[in-house]
């Protein structure tokens, strides 16, 4: 099937894009931990298992990096630039795009700093669900969490009474917490990064510039929520939202951040109860486009609605160049099935791929914020299982699901 691959570079480039080439890694050489005990790891696997150019292109160009994979960034973008390139099938159009064409299947995958004319012309299909810049919390696992400190409880007992987590501080542990928040090292932003912060998506850190008491009256504010061990309200309070509905992962809510990820970790488990947290996704503010796919999007990454439009890659809320790829190999399998007039594949939901999709497509549409591929987006395990053996056997159970569906998918085509 013939494809028109539209890249504006090098006509055009993004400000923080520099190689004429396709495919280009801009923040990091490096795609993350290669090992299965890490859930990008595991998504590694999968591609690799589904044939994805963008592995090949890793595999190809690789570098030392310990137990990561990193590449040549300018190797791997030559890498694919040329498979693209020499594609019989595949015609290679340099220049902005600034539409989105009205007939056709289309895929967008314009990325974070999607130019302003197609940035305008997504907008006229996402309408107010688009959105320029992350305010991100951290998000914590529900089961480092330490329950004998932390109590569950509603302000005022409101929805079900016990809908949030909450971390009780006294006023000295909150005037530690405060001191080590405004010492602690930001993150500076780059030129085309800078932002206006809005009052809704304030960093805590600059909260709490504004004055000692300002965050115990805003997102800490202890009002509603007497600590069940004291039977009083607490000097101040961090409140924990669950991040998924099978309650895995909370987010720290209102703690969207510019610190860096070490003072992250430092300064966040100074807060009771989360002394020994494990993050599965740290906090940012950046610039970024990115749709809300859960109000947008089914789960082959197709817009909904007519006409075929689908989306892939880190506007599809998706973060990380893997997670990327692992959109990207999706929305261009259903793309293709959908121009052939045939049905739509999913991978099992106890895959990486599989568990991505499904976050990115169900997550709460009124808190949706890009992640990272992660062990908590995974449905649980059947049976008592410890908790060291955990990620073994989820990658174990994901690549025998993974390999029972390629193998029906190979059966489905020798059919045909």
């Amino acid at each position: 099937m013939a494809v028109d691959l539209h890249e504006m570079k090098p006509e055009k480039f993004s400000p923080a894009h520099h190689l004429p080439g396709l495919a280009e890694l801009v923040c990091s050489n490096s795609l993350r931990g290669d090992s299965l005990d890490n859930a990008v790891g595991l998504l590694k696997e999968e591609l690799r298992r589904l044939g994805s150019l963008f592995m090949a292109a890793a595999e190809a160009t690789r570098v030392p990096a310990g137990g990561a994979l990193a590449v040549d960034r300018e190797l791997f973008s030559a890498y694919i630039t040329e498979k693209i390139a020499s594609h019989p099938l595949i015609t290679l159009h340099h220049g902005e795009v600034t539409s989105i064409p009205a007939a056709g299947v289309t895929v967008i995958a314009s990325g974070p700093l999607t130019s302003e004319p197609l940035a305008a012309a997504i907008g006229s299909l996402a309408g107010e669900y688009l959105y320029f810049y992350d305010a991100i919390a951290p998000i914590v696992t529900a089961d480092s969490i330490d329950r004998s400190t932390v109590f569950a409880a509603s302000r005022y007992g409101k929805g079900d009474g016990d809908d949030y987590l909450n971390c009780p501080l006294s006023l000295e542990e909150y005037e530690a917490f405060i001191d080590a928040l405004l010492a602690a090292e930001k993150v500076p932003a780059r030129d085309f990064e800078k932002m206006v912060h809005f009052e809704g998506c304030m960093p805590v850190e600059e909260m709490a510039g504004r004055g000692r008491e300002t965050l115990r009256f805003g997102p800490m504010k202890p009002v509603g929520l007497d600590d069940p061990r004291t039977g009083r309200e607490p000097h101040a309070v961090v409140q924990l939202r669950k991040e998924n509905r099978e309650a895995t992962m909370y987010n720290l809510v209102g703690f969207q951040t510019k610190l860096t990820w070490p003072e992250q970790r430092r300064v966040f488990r100074m807060i009771p109860g989360l002394g020994h947290v494990e993050f599965v996704r740290l906090g940012s503010m950046h610039r970024n486009t990115f749709i809300n796919a859960p109000a947008l999007l089914q789960p082959t990454f197709r817009l909904k609605g007519a006409p075929p439009i689908f989306f892939a890659g880190q506007i599809t809320g998706v973060e990380g160049y893997v997670e990327s790829a692992g959109s990207g190999f999706l929305a261009g399998l259903n793309a293709a099935l959908e121009a052939q007039g045939e049905p739509p594949l999913l991978p099992p939901p106890t895959t990486a791929l599989g568990a991505l999709v499904h976050h990115v497509t169900n997550a709460d549409v009124k808190h949706f914020q890009p992640m990272n591929v992660n062990y908590g987006l995974f449905p649980e395990l059947d049976g008592k299982v410890k908790k060291k053996e955990r990620r073994q056997r989820l990658a174990e159970r994901a690549l025998e699901d993974l390999d029972r569906w390629c193998a029906a998918l190979e059966e489905k085509r020798d059919d045909e």
